[in-house]
């Protein structure tokens, strides 16, 4: 937060030890504070509801409303349209990720991720980023290839797209990073990343995650 208001984490995960060490790594970091807990995804939204949280910790398989639907519902919630979930998960390929993804997680992250790497993890997340490296984004992508053959039906907002901003959209889904994008399309980084901009905006992303699950549901990757 640029004004100096902490940051404020929810934690989800049915297990007690998980969410202790969450809180106790949160807790002695400053700018950072845990927000609240929950054992499982119905009550996540519950307390997500009464906190507004601005990230929130989510494992994925969970007693119940597990996170994949949790995620869904939160994301659906017009008070919680701020606030950014990112999903726990425990390993790489977990063949739930992409779902959870579509469903408005804006990143995953493997339970094992170094204390350093989630800390900076909730502040890009905060900050509107996402948590898709391009060997990630990849292997998203060929999971979502192998999951989903069907014809896709494109976003109702396509065509408000220039063609460049349709390039770039296509490219953002092969997993390439702003500056990679310049260096194919010979244009300046901060070039990319407005073309990047637009085109979450006249989408309606509310991340780089959500764009790459666009890219693929209209046929633009």
């Amino acid at each position: 937060m640029t004004d100096g208001t902490p940051l404020r984490v929810l934690l989800v995960d049915d297990q007690d030890l998980v969410r202790l060490g969450l809180r106790t790594l949160l807790d002695a970091e400053d700018g950072i504070e845990v927000a609240g807990e929950a054992a499982d995804g119905l009550t996540a939204l519950e307390v997500a509801a009464a906190t507004v949280p601005d990230v929130v910790l989510m494992d994925i398989r969970m007693p119940g409303v597990d996170g994949i639907e949790a995620t869904r519902r939160l994301a659906a919630r017009p008070e919680l349209a701020a606030t950014r979930v990112i999903v726990l998960t425990t390993f790489e390929r977990d063949e739930y990720v992409f779902k959870a993804l579509r469903a408005g997680a804006s990143g995953f992250l493997l339970k094992d991720t170094p204390p350093a790497r989630l800390l900076e993890a909730i502040r890009t997340v905060a900050d509107g980023g996402s948590l898709l490296a391009p060997s990630v984004t990849r292997t998203l992508i060929a999971e979502f290839v192998a999951e989903e053959r069907r014809p896709t039906a494109p976003h109702p907002h396509l065509g408000e797209l220039t063609a460049r901003e349709r390039e770039v959209v296509g490219l953002v889904a092969e997993g390439l990073s702003n500056q990679e994008i310049a260096e194919r399309l010979v244009l300046s980084p901060a070039t990319a990343r407005t073309h990047v901009s637009r085109a979450m905006v006249k989408l309606g992303a509310r991340d780089r995650a959500q764009l790459v699950v666009f890219a693929y549901r209209s046929g633009l990757a």
